[in-house]
């Protein structure tokens, strides 16, 4: 029976073929689901092999230790250098496609707002 070892949805692509490659060079047998065409499936990694998984559960845990230790230590060579994305910085750099996405939470809020005291709630 196969088992679901790493589901793929919101997971970059980096992240995904560094876990591929581990489990191929570690010799363990999976297969990938993509989401499909409408995005409804659930992408993942799974195993063949039931014998396979605390074995591939290790290495993954130990990868994403990994991964979040490096991750952190380059969040913060980029704080100290100053390079690091804020909102400010984004908005910065593209103010029209922020301002748009403000006006248009805005006119959402007014017109559920709106809407409720029209229907009287």
């Amino acid at each position: 029976m196969s088992l679901l070892l790493f589901p793929l949805r919101g997971v970059p692509e980096d992240e995904a073929d560094e876990v591929r490659e581990l489990l191929t060079e570690q010799v363990i047998d999976f297969y990938e689901t993509t989401a499909g065409n409408w995005g409804m499936s659930m992408p993942g990694i799974w195993l063949r092999q039931a014998d396979d998984v605390e074995k591939a559960r290790a290495l993954i845990n130990a990868y994403q230790q990994q991964r979040a230790i490096s991750s952190r230590e380059t969040y913060k060579q980029l704080k100290q250098e100053g390079l690091q994305q804020t909102f400010l910085k984004a908005f910065i750099a593209q103010p029209v496609l922020y301002c748009t996405y403000i006006f248009a939470m805005g006119l959402v809020i007014y017109v559920s707002i709106k809407l409720l005291y029209e229907f009287g709630l």
